[in-house]
C-alpha cells in the first residue's frame, strides 16, 4: 500500500479520449487518481457522478480528476456519455497499474472470495508524490470529502 510521501507509480494507459496517458503529463498539477471496480454499476456511478458534480470546484483548486478501471475503452465511452462525465477515464484491463497502487486484491462478496479492484483514491501532488492514499472508500460523498481535504 502507498502512503503520503511515496513516489507515485508511473503508468501508461489508454483513455476514453483515444489517447495514451502517463503520469508525467500531469506534472505540475494535483492529480486525483481514483480506481473503481466497474462502469455502470450503482456504487461506481454514484462515485463518478460525485466527481462530475464537483468538477468546477476541483478546477478552482487546479486539480485534475482521472478514473481508472479494468473496463474497456468502449465501456468507458458508454459510461461517460450516459452520465455526462467530464473527466478522463483510463482502461487498465490487466490491472497492472491498480496492482502498483495497491488497488487490486482480495475481495469477498456474498461469501465468495475473488480478486478485484479495491475502491481507492490517490491525491498526487505537482511533483508526483502521494499526498493522500485512501483505500476501501465509500462512493457516496467521496468526491466532496477529497475536495475538502485539498
Amino acid at each position: 500500500m502507498l502512503a503520503p510521501g511515496d513516489k507515485a507509480p508511473d503508468f501508461k494507459l489508454e483513455g476514453d479520449d483515444g489517447k495514451t496517458h502517463t503520469l508525467k503529463e500531469f506534472s505540475g498539477k494535483t492529480l486525483i487518481l481514483y480506481f473503481y471496480p466497474k462502469d455502470n454499476t450503482p456504487g461506481c456511478t454514484v462515485e463518478a457522478c460525485g466527481f462530475r458534480d464537483e468538477a468546477a470546484a476541483y478546477k478552482k483548486k487546479k486539480a485534475v480528476v482521472v478514473g481508472v478501471s479494468p473496463d474497456s475503452i468502449a465501456s468507458h465511452g458508454k459510461f461517460r456519455d450516459k452520465h455526462g462525465l467530464n473527466f478522463l477515464l483510463l482502461a487498465d484491463p490487466d490491472h497492472a497499474v491498480a496492482e502498483k497502487y495497491g488497488a487490486w486484491g482480495d475481495k469477498v462478496l456474498y461469501g465468495r472470495k475473488f480478486k478485484g479492484i479495491i475502491r481507492s483514491t490517490f491525491v498526487i501532488d505537482e511533483k508526483g508524490k502521494i499526498a493522500s492514499a485512501q483505500y476501501k472508500v465509500s462512493p457516496k460523498g467521496h468526491a466532496g470529502a477529497i475536495l475538502e481535504a485539498l
